[in-house]
């Protein structure tokens, strides 16, 4: 036999050649020496003049290609993400299995009700029971913070949604916090309920830089306050071509890529070895309407940043298709699949931000149900094709012969509930049983499942007693009441 055969074959999607990373990886070095970056930070910008590969003019920082090479080097190449229990959920970087993990989120302002499609400012009950739905679907590795409560203080929302996060799910958290001052208390509330966050960590917080090319003075503090406590985070920025990137997608690409380098060589000197995730959130703008949008082109950047990404083997975290969808329709269903798809054929790791609607203004609890099919189906196709059995099929041909059928083939009984019928979420139903159920309409059939998804999904067993001291410990501590 071939010492080259590989019984398995999976279907995966490039967009860069070799030379072409060289080249991205090249300008960029050319952007952080030659433009630089604004440092809006005092403290980040004394960090940055500890070193004679780093020029400091007032608050713009010049990056030598040998400051961010020695990055790139210390830089750890994988991270392990755990539950909340202890156990392994996934990993990201150059060890970890071709598997995309895809999460629910992100800081929507409204909800999206199941039924109507009608907007509603997001409350704190709708925490609740995004988190609960996250918590039960299958497909979902993660849940990140779904939206702002608006029935909260400012001074007070932030730690009631890391609170409700914590309580309702036992998967992997991303943490966006809203309000700067409340980035560091929140950490204490998590760690006074759970112990220590950075061992077996399953709360990543998030931060992003101003594009273009600002290390803004909320995030540098919040990237100096995880990495004291040893927190992996999450380290993402997002652009529009033709507002805050270039037109180009080529020079979006290479703009993007030098704000992450920046954001990589700020987290080593603060610490040598600090464990981030890098990534983008390519979009385009549409200069009619005045609002963000996603296309191909903008999914075929988020390829490419994963790619890059992977050239450096630093963890990845790029787009994960909230869109301009007005509900769980036609409009969002093309950017859902694209996205999904394409993130499981790349190099795409985590995909955390799915279901918003409207630019993710929107949280619909409607479109993630859709969503959980889409990536289930996603995934089966990424599994390829095996030839490892292939003389068993030979002998069942050959059992059945010319003319006969293989619904009573052993092997038929066998692998029966292991091949995709096409079900899922949708019933697979004939003509004449359609019209039997008097002709029920796809939509209304996803929206019955979504309530009946909600309605029966399960809260982990500890939930009241880490609300009960999670509350309190907000009443006594952070709020003064």
């Amino acid at each position: 036999m071939d010492d080259a055969w590989n019984p398995r074959i999976s279907p995966r999607l490039s967009v860069l050649s070799r030379t072409h990373m060289e080249a991205v990886h090249r300008r960029s070095c050319e952007v952080l020496s030659g433009t630089g970056i604004r440092v809006d930070s005092l403290p980040a910008l004394e960090i940055f003049q500890k070193t004679d590969a780093v020029r400091v003019q007032d608050r713009q920082v010049f990056l030598s290609p040998e400051i961010v090479d020695w990055a790139l080097s210390v830089v750890p190449g994988s991270i392990q993400i755990y539950e909340r229990t202890g156990r392994p959920a996934f990993s990201l970087g150059e060890s970890a299995e071709r598997k995309t993990a895809f999460g629910i989120g992100v800081t929507n302002l409204f909800y999206q009700e199941v039924q109507t499609d009608e907007i509603v400012p997001f409350l704190r009950k709708h925490m609740t029971e995004g988190v609960k739905l996250g918590h039960a679907l299958s497909e979902f590795d993660l849940i990140s913070t779904l939206g702002v409560p608006q029935d909260l203080p400012e001074t007070s929302a932030d730690f009631y949604a890391g609170l409700d996060m914590l309580a309702g799910t036992s998967k992997p958290l991303v943490l966006l916090v809203s309000n700067d001052a409340c980035f560091e208390p929140l950490l204490d509330l998590l760690e006074y309920l759970h112990g220590d966050l950075s061992f077996k960590p399953f709360a990543l917080p998030y931060f992003n830089p101003i594009t273009p090319l600002v290390l803004n003075q909320g995030t540098a503090m919040k990237m100096m306050a995880a990495i004291r406590r040893g927190l992996p985070f999450v380290y993402n920025n997002y652009g529009m071509s033709g507002a805050s990137t270039p037109i180009t997608s080529e020079g979006s690409l290479v703009l993007l890529n030098a704000e992450l380098l920046a954001g990589l060589v700020f987290s080593q000197l603060v610490q040598e070895g600090t464990p981030i995730i890098l990534g983008s959130l390519p979009a385009g703008f549409d200069m009619r309407s005045m609002i963000s949008t996603y296309s191909s082109r903008t999914m075929l950047l988020n390829l490419a940043c994963a790619e890059m990404m992977a050239f450096y083997q630093v963890p990845h975290s790029g787009t994960s298709g909230s869109c301009n969808g007005w509900g769980p329709d036609l409009s969002a269903a093309g950017t859902l699949w694209m996205n999904h798809l394409s993130g499981c054929l790349g190099k795409v790791g985590m995909a955390p931000f799915v279901g918003g609607n409207f630019d993710s203004m929107a949280f619909s609890p409607t479109t993630v149900v859709y969503a959980n099919d889409i990536i289930r189906q996603c995934r089966m196709f990424q599994q390829g094709l095996s030839f490892a059995d292939l003389e068993a099929d030979l002998e069942d041909i050959q059992a059945t012969g010319p003319g006969g059928d293989f619904l009573y083939s052993e092997r038929t009984f066998a692998l029966c509930r292991q091949v995709d019928s096409g079900g899922g979420l949708w019933p697979n139903l004939s003509l004449d049983a359609w019209r039997a159920k008097d002709a029920p309409n796809a939509d209304q059939w996803l929206r019955s499942r979504s309530e009946a998804l909600i309605a029966g999904a399960e809260n982990p067993e500890d939930q009241a007693d880490l609300l009960a001291r999670g509350e309190a410990y907000i009443r006594e501590r952070l709020t003064g009441n």
